[in-house]
């Protein structure tokens, strides 16, 4: 039992431990190819050559994970946000045109941005939540990052993951969410092939607990756990065939009824904001710059 004990403490006390860390030279990417002209990068990313991207790999759990970092080429310390990649397992994961397309031009504004890509085992709001709150302790090891001075960004499921993370923990000193899923309840109702080719999948035991599984990782059933330390930015387009609009209404109804800290702004746009990523951009930029690098 003593063994067992100490097993423990010694994983807890690893948690977010930083195990690799390697530089990554865009050039030898794929992405730079999309990026770049003439070997040269176009003017709409003339930013990144002012920022380092890292492929990282910490602890979570006992488990390895896989994430993105970047930083600043600056020294100085400076605020993190944490990103919150959307999609499912191998759906969509977080990779460097995904972490550029969403938080590339925040970084070159004096950000450090590091994001997750969760366990193998994917439970869609499950343990791997865990993989996003420990990389509140990976930041104490980055020398650039300033590890009292949490942002986080979700977008799509990594809504869920944001929503999650704010009621389990204080250290987010503010958030925004981009066509977050605020209820898995509307979501299968709206898109039947979540549940059997997704949440069936990922989700323990999901027939046996449905009610309780939803339930857990639909925030509009507990607003009110929310943490009072930190502020909401929710971002929704009307056009989103992914994410109910209506439920997010409906969420910021709750949080206007409970006086919480948020703002909420719509946008005639798709689900990845596709007419319209220079305002979602400038609209993050100056969140993050009230909200946690300048607030008081």
């Amino acid at each position: 039992m003593l063994f067992v004990l100490l097993f423990v403490e010694l994983v807890i006390a690893q948690n977010g431990k930083i195990l690799d860390k390697q530089l990554v030279d865009l050039s030898k990417t794929e992405v730079w190819y999309r990026i770049s002209e003439n070997n040269i990068l176009k003017d709409e990313f003339a930013h990144l050559n002012n920022l380092d991207f890292f492929f990282i790999t910490y602890q979570s759990d006992s488990l390895v994970i896989n994430g993105i970092l970047i930083e600043p080429k600056s020294s100085g310390k400076y605020p993190v946000v944490i990103f919150n990649r959307g999609g499912n397992r191998d759906f969509a994961p977080l990779n460097l045109s995904t972490i550029i397309n969403y938080t590339s031009k925040l970084a070159g504004q004096g950000y450090v941005i590091i994001g997750s890509n969760y366990r193998e085992k994917d439970e869609f709001g499950g343990k791997e939540l865990n993989d996003v709150l420990n990389l509140t302790e990976t930041v104490r090891e980055i020398e650039k990052a300033d590890p009292n001075c949490i942002g986080m960004f979700g977008w799509s499921r990594g809504g869920v993951m944001t929503y999650l993370s704010l009621k389990e923990s204080d250290r987010i000193k503010t958030a925004i969410v981009g066509n977050g899923v605020t209820n898995l309840f509307q979501l299968i109702k709206d898109r039947p092939k979540m549940e059997t080719a997704v949440l069936a999948e990922c989700i323990p035991d999901y027939w046996k607990n449905k009610e309780l599984e939803l339930r857990k990782r639909s925030v509009i059933y507990w607003s009110e756990k929310l943490s009072k330390q930190s502020s909401l930015l929710i971002i929704s387009g009307k056009n989103d065939k992914r994410a109910n609009q209506n439920t997010t209404t409906k969420f910021v109804e709750k949080l206007s009824e409970l006086k919480y800290d948020y703002q909420y702004q719509e946008f005639i746009t798709d689900h990845f904001f596709s007419n319209k990523r220079n305002e979602l951009d400038q609209l993050v930029l100056s969140w993050f710059n009230k909200r946690l690098k300048n607030a008081d």
